[in-house]
């Protein structure tokens, strides 16, 4: 419950509640008079703002902070973070079961208010944690605190608010979504003494108000009218929207529930089955990855990768067609149609040990030995031209895995969602999260006869074990959003540059003759009748949508992120979030208010 309700309290102090522009203005002005007159102490070594994130294992520890839970819920949007609080160890023995229980933690970052900072107890804690871990410390209230922290050598972050809004900025400038800029005006002690501070850049998301990205909140009201419009003509049973203009979120809200009858109520952390956007989120970076290394070429054929397709249609094909869409792959091939009686079970076993859903286990190698060898045998009909194909990213898959020699969930993994700090991206979900944190989808009557919760809807990725080039990629949107900016900022986030500019804007350009594709991304259309993909993206616009009700597009004429995630298979599959296109208006609501904002 105290989960749900910071969530709420967080999202109103931001855009997510019904707010007016002239309301957001006075908060802004106070948002940023907080973040303007921070000051950063003791960042000699630059820790501030955390960088390699994958190489930490970080714990918010509060000292008695009364807005741990703002603070906390900021810190958990830029990484996993694990929380504890001084109030569950009440004397100085159980501060020492507090160091003892951060163990296993790496990186600590200690909420203080001015009021604790006097207490020997409180320090000796902090300065036992600075032995062997990364500490730094934010600390809200009166600035001659600071000097009972002389002795201290870890970064401080300090205001002289103690308020919830500006329990929501310290975190930020902690991991760089907003620059510490000022310096000591008055002398504290003989350490900090007047000019004492240091500056820092911004590098990650900042979560903030639409006016501080030179948007007008009434101007996005419309989005709450056209998501209601979806959930009453059953186009989906909820969603959640995230609006992310010049590297700041300024629009971030759920609707609707998991369910019509009744479910769960949508929540801006929940994990959606992404569908297709698995091409331009997993497959298609993990391409991009290697194709700068030189470790893969897009101009040679798919035999020279992959041995047993050279005695098929496939082996003159060249990866850059299959990236296009343009190899002459036939679009789908309906393999759960083909499952036979005796190759699938209700139980696992190790006869049975690819599991598809709840209770339904398909035998042995059936991926490598019936779906794989369809696959690379299919009649080449369109080379060429441009047709859609979920092959392709099948075929892009398994070359990517035989050139790097590791799998593509391990991959994306390593080289880029977890140092990127999104924590619920990835495959398979059930192993890590409950069920109530993933937005089911299709009430399976024909396959699975089951109720699809964190198993991937698509049924060849099921059949292929939930991990697979086309679909499979589960998330919510601020990962969503976060590896998108990334793209956006041409290959670099957090400080750490994951793509050459040259190779971003290669890949999510224009690179075909026939069709408006990019390499493995989708773009806008020139075909004006098309509206896409909304009446109003400009001609720089790439990314891609999904099946399950999902899309992500960039435009950097912009600077512009807009994710839309929806379970519109839910109960089954529902053509209207495409006929009243849902995903495109909200699109320009959000285009008009920036160019509004312009003018």
């Amino acid at each position: 419950m105290k989960k749900v309700i910071v969530a709420l309290l967080t999202l109103c102090i931001f855009n997510a509640c019904a707010q007016d522009h002239q309301h957001n203005q006075k908060t802004l002005a106070l948002m940023n008079s907080i973040g303007d007159n921070a000051v950063l102490l003791n960042n000699h070594e630059q820790v501030v703002p955390l960088m390699n994130l994958d190489k930490r294992n970080i714990a918010s520890v509060d000292l008695g902070f009364t807005h741990s839970l703002e603070f906390d819920s900021l810190l958990s949007k830029y990484t996993k973070i694990t929380s504890f609080s001084s109030s569950d160890y009440q004397n100085s023995a159980s501060l020492n079961q507090l160091e003892d229980d951060l163990k296993y933690f790496n990186t600590v970052v200690i909420s203080l208010p001015s009021s604790a900072a006097n207490d020997v107890r409180n320090i000796n804690f902090i300065s036992n944690l600075t032995g062997n871990k990364k500490v730094i410390i934010a600390l809200f209230g009166d600035a001659k605190a600071l000097a009972a922290l002389d002795n201290i050598k870890a970064p401080i972050v300090w205001t002289d608010q103690n308020t919830p809004l500006a329990a929501t900025v310290l975190p930020q400038i902690v991991f760089g979504g907003i620059a510490a800029t000022s310096r000591l005006k008055t002398a504290i002690s003989p350490k900090y003494t007047s000019g004492s501070g240091f500056t820092t850049a911004v590098t990650r998301l900042k979560y903030t108000l639409p006016e501080d990205a030179n948007v007008d909140a009434d101007d996005l009201s419309e989005i709450d009218n056209i998501a209601a419009q979806a959930i009453r003509e059953r186009a989906t049973p909820g969603m959640v929207v995230l609006i992310a203009k010049d590297g700041k979120v300024i629009f971030n809200k759920a609707y609707g529930r998991h369910t019509y009858e009744q479910g769960i109520r949508e929540d801006v952390s929940d994990i959606f089955d992404l569908a297709s956007l698995t091409k331009t989120t997993a497959t298609t970076p993990m391409v991009m990855r290697l194709y700068e290394e030189k470790k893969l070429t897009l101009d040679t054929s798919v035999g020279a990768y992959i041995p047993i397709a050279r005695e098929t249609p496939m082996n003159g094909t060249l990866v850059r067609d299959v990236m296009l869409h343009q190899a002459g792959f036939i679009p789908y091939i309906p393999f759960h149609n083909a499952v036979k009686s005796g190759e699938y079970s209700t139980d696992s076993s190790a006869m049975y040990n690819t599991k598809v859903a709840d209770n339904y286990f398909i035998r042995k190698n059936y991926f490598k030995e019936v779906m794989w060898p369809k696959m690379l045998n299919s009649p080449i009909r369109t080379r060429g031209q441009y047709v859609y194909s979920d092959i392709s990213m099948y075929v892009m898959k398994d070359i990517a895995e035989r050139v790097s020699g590791e799998p593509l969930n391990e991959y994306v993994w390593d080289n880029f969602y977890n140092p990127l700090g999104m924590q619920s991206a990835g495959f398979l979900p059930r192993i890590k999260f409950r069920k109530d944190q993933i937005v089911p989808t299709e009430q399976d009557t024909y396959f699975r006869k089951t109720l699809l919760e964190g198993y991937v809807h698509d049924q060849g990725a099921a059949l292929a074990g939930g991990i697979a080039g086309h679909a499979g990629l589960f998330a919510s949107a601020n990962d969503v959003a976060i590896i998108y900016q990334m793209l956006l900022n041409r290959g670099s986030y957090g400080g750490q540059q994951y793509f050459k500019p040259e190779t971003v804007d290669m890949f999510t350009s224009r690179q075909s003759n026939v069709s408006r594709r990019g390499l493995g991304f989708d773009r806008w259309d020139p075909d004006a009748s098309k509206r896409y993909p909304s009446e109003l993206a400009s001609s720089q616009t790439y990314g891609h949508t999904g099946y399950t009700g999902t899309c992500v597009w960039v435009d950097p004429s912009r600077g512009l992120v807009y994710v839309f995630l929806s379970n519109r298979v839910h109960p089954s599959v529902s053509e209207k979030l495409g006929s009243l296109r849902i995903r495109g208006r909200i699109q320009d609501v959000a285009n008009k208010a920036i160019d509004r904002g312009r003018n």
